[in-house]
């Protein structure tokens, strides 16, 4: 089984998959680590200097990736279902590397735009990422959602929204386990 597990940035996509690795002991792999790596080939320094690539250079990191990872059973791919970008938003997961991929459930994960804000505020000094306002933010959710339902009917997947709530990172892997059969 593959899934597909995405937020926007300060949902608290990695801290919740973490604590599913500790309940459940399934593989996760970043999707975005994957990309870097091969960016890295191509000079990048850093992972958000790869939205500012041309967005030919994207979809082509993207397909490499999904080959990549598309090596892999019974994982859990953490990844963005929209990417924001100065073009506008870029599909994390277009219809050929759905198709590389084959997941077989997509999972979102969401929060209050203000519990956002804060998360980010604390990760300031470790990541470089552009402003959002709240709008944005909750605009940006939104596109997850549709895109993430798109994705669903283009592969025949389930799609699962869990909210992550401040201090309830446990209830939403319980949530999540669930979700992928793993309980």
């Amino acid at each position: 089984m593959r899934a597909i597990v995405a937020g926007i940035p300060g949902a608290g996509k990695t801290t919740v998959l973490n604590e599913v690795i500790k309940k459940a002991g399934i593989e996760v792999i970043n999707y975005g680590d994957v990309m870097f790596e091969m960016a890295k080939k191509e000079g990048i320094k850093d992972r958000d200097g790869m939205r500012k690539l041309p967005y030919e250079k994207q979809r082509e990191l993207q397909r490499k990736a999904a080959e990549e990872i598309a090596k892999k059973d019974n994982v859990i791919v953490d990844t963005h279902c929209t990417i924001k970008t100065p073009y506008g938003y870029l599909p994390g997961l277009p219809y050929d590397v759905l198709q590389i991929l084959k997941p077989e459930r997509i999972i979102l994960i969401e929060a209050d735009v203000e519990e956002i804000l804060q998360r980010r505020k604390k990760d300031e000094e470790i990541r470089q990422r552009d402003k959002e306002s709240k709008e944005e933010m909750e605009e940006h959710q939104l596109m997850n959602r549709i895109a993430g339902m798109s994705y669903a009917v283009l592969t025949n997947a389930t799609l699962k929204i869990v909210k992550n709530r401040q201090g309830k990172v446990e209830e939403a892997a319980e949530e999540i386990i669930k979700a992928l059969g793993l309980s």
